[in-house]
């Protein structure tokens, strides 16, 4: 462990305390001057619920500041390694400011025997301890990558055994500030005769089929020389984000994780979907009932169009709803076109300028509104918000086994892909994509992409 990571992994503890104190503290004078730092934050309060200074201060302002601290250990806030993942650290902050607020809630109803005396001020609390703890936190992270590209705290790295995997592991480690790779040597023999030419901080193992008795050499030489060992599996070389290190009984296991949606990120996912789409649908109503009257105006009845995708583990088959963009019996229209198909890389069916497509029918999927059915599959559990496109049946029939694995969950409305590229895409960048998200998904991940498919929608980029 470098000196200068314990340091900063102390400072986050007095600077989280210090971003408490003052979002408290400002909270209270927010609604002393009955300001609302939200807007449309109108709850009416009068200020004169609040106690004086020295009482907020003793009765709730210290205790929230010991709470927070509480809450972000519990969440590996204060993990003594340089993290990579800025995104990861904002979300453990936003998750830490909502464990606080519940235990405040929980602590003033159960102990005191009284709710909390102003809800606007437990608002905007919430609100600046997220705000004032992640500029503290992104200040010492800017403050410790600038040490670290001065060399400070930079951690030294040598790598044994394979030497392709040792190249794959220093393309890594050389894009990454936190380390220095040093070399390469084939066996533990090598690692002897050149030890003394530099300090070594962490041995890398890179031997697809490692002796037990030249593995175990190799970690006794660690452990005397005070190095740091590591093992790099390489079936799991091109997977960082999907190895986990459990136990069975009493004996170390790699275990082979496709996607952090399981456990608790399934179920975080689930709630967001359906308090989402629930939403969603009550707020767009009116615009759905509009587009209902124009396309039966325009083209007729029905106004809806059901289409038979794959779901989830590729085995589910799901009624997708749609607004109707296209003629009656554009289905048996689709052999004609193939030879216009500009898909042509992949089996996906795409068409410039349709011309089985109607007049509103343009309309709407230059907006993306003929996708606003799909709320309700949504919010019946068979698609959701964020996730890969959901394809046809004679599609799926036609990809390769390793393109399967974007069912590992849910078909969604937006997703990664559609992004950053939608209709411009080749099917291989969309599946890279999509498997990038299955692999890296996080709640923030999904609230970019819903901000992003906002952005890529009014500007109408990569519409069919």
């Amino acid at each position: 462990m470098k000196k200068s990571e314990i340091l900063f992994g102390l400072l986050k503890i007095p600077t989280d305390a210090l971003a408490v104190f003052v979002a408290l503290i400002l909270s209270y004078n927010l609604r002393l001057e009955q300001i609302d730092l939200i807007p449309g934050l109108q709850l009416l309060e009068p200020a004169q619920t609040l106690p004086d200074p020295m009482m907020y201060i003793t009765t709730f302002v210290v205790p929230g500041v010991c709470l927070f601290v509480i809450a972000a250990a519990l969440l590996h806030l204060y993990g003594l390694r340089v993290t990579g993942s800025v995104w990861r650290e904002i979300e453990s902050i936003i998750v830490s400011a909502f464990v606080w607020v519940v235990w405040v809630m929980a602590w003033y109803f159960l102990v005191r025997k009284e709710l909390f005396y102003s809800r606007i001020l437990l608002v905007h609390s919430v609100f600046l301890i997220v705000v004032f703890v992640t500029v503290m936190r992104l200040s010492l992270v800017f403050l410790q990558r600038e040490l670290l590209r001065m060399g400070v705290g930079v951690r030294t790295v040598l790598s044994v055994g394979n030497m392709a995997l040792s190249h794959q592991a220093r393309r890594v480690l050389e894009g990454d500030i936190r380390y220095r790779y040093l070399g390469h040597y084939h066996d533990l023999q090598e690692v002897r005769k050149y030890q003394h030419r530099s300090t070594v901080d962490l041995m890398v193992q890179t031997d697809p089929n490692p002796d037990s008795s030249g593995t175990r050499d190799l970690v006794n030489f660690c452990r005397n020389n005070h190095i740091g060992y590591a093992f790099l599996p390489p079936i799991f070389a091109d997977a960082p984000h999907q190895l986990r290190i459990e136990r069975l009984g009493l004996v170390p296991m790699l275990r082979f994780q496709p996607t952090p949606l399981d456990g608790w990120g399934r179920v975080w996912k689930r709630l967001f979907d359906m308090i989402g789409s629930g939403v969603l649908l009550i707020v767009l109503f009116p615009l759905v009932i509009l587009i209902a009257c124009g396309i039966v105006i325009d083209s007729g009845w029905p106004v809806f169009y059901t289409s038979v995708r794959i779901g989830e583990q590729g085995k589910r088959k799901i009624p997708v709803l749609k607004f109707r963009t296209m003629i009656q019996g554009a289905d048996k229209m689709k052999a004609g076109l193939q030879d216009q198909n500009h898909r042509f890389s992949g089996p996906l069916f795409k068409i410039h300028r349709d011309p089985r497509v109607t007049s509103f029918g343009k309309i709407l999927r230059r907006w993306s509104l003929d996708e606003l059915p799909q709320l309700l599959n949504v919010l019946y559990g068979e698609m959701s918000l964020v996730g890969p496109r959901p394809h046809l049946p004679g599609e799926v029939k036609q990809y390769q086994p390793q393109e399967h694995r974007v069912f590992a969950i849910k078909p969604g409305i937006t997703g990664f892909a559609q992004v950053m590229g939608r209709s411009d895409l080749t099917f291989e960048d969309e599946v890279r994509l999509d498997l990038q998200y299955i692999e890296e998904w996080s709640p923030l991940f999904d609230c970019w992409i819903l901000a992003r498919t906002l952005i890529v929608v009014l500007g109408r980029r990569g519409a069919d």
